[in-house]
């Protein structure tokens, strides 16, 4: 054999070793996103039905979150909402469409204290996945509940799609809320 063919078959193997290991990677991020992202990346999956483009959006989530500055509560705030919420959720019974109003809007002002941008509704359900992914499905579904009541009316179908929405907001809320890991560790001990 020639010199020729020895090149042949190097640049045949570099090309299989190549397209091998642009294979490996790309299911090591998908892997990697499904795990970070979970039902939310099903979500998208769903929707838009190209992989490529629903982990180019996620990668695209991840980058701007690091951009943010997201900041945890201090234990005061944390308190005050804390006792804010129950006194949202006690008015549920007597008020529904007004207590998930009521935590609607905690929920927006507890993401801006946190650093979350308040653009539109999509971009904050977006820009929570990042760090929240198990509940922002039951942010979807909590602003989706609320919206599909309206604000008139007080059917028995409409009190109940209000409870689950007030149920999916809870989720959030005590996601958002949470301790700090080193500080949950510094009250351990």
């Amino acid at each position: 054999m020639g010199p020729e063919v020895w090149i042949v078959i190097a640049v045949i193997a570099l090309v299989v070793i190549g397209v091998a290991a642009y294979f490996v990677w790309a299911n090591r991020r998908t892997e990697r996103l499904k795990e970070q992202f979970g039902s939310e990346y099903d979500r998208m999956l769903d929707e838009r039905e190209d992989r490529r483009v629903v982990e180019s959006e996620l990668e695209e989530r991840r980058a701007r979150r690091e951009e943010l500055d997201i900041r945890p509560l201090d234990p005061a705030t944390r308190q005050r909402y804390s006792s804010q919420w129950k006194d949202v959720q006690a008015r549920f019974v007597d008020e529904p469409r007004a207590a998930v109003r009521g935590a609607d809007e905690l929920l927006t002002t507890v993401m801006r204290d946190r650093g979350y941008p308040m653009d539109d509704f999509e971009q904050r359900a977006a820009d929570i996945s990042v760090d929240h992914p198990q509940v922002v499905e039951n942010y979807r579904s909590g602003h989706g509940a609320f919206e599909r009541t309206g604000t008139t009316g007080s059917t028995e179908d409409s009190t109940e799609e209000l409870r689950r929405a007030f149920v999916h907001y809870r989720a959030l809320f005590a996601e958002l809320l949470e301790e700090p890991a080193d500080e949950r560790l510094q009250q351990a001990r």
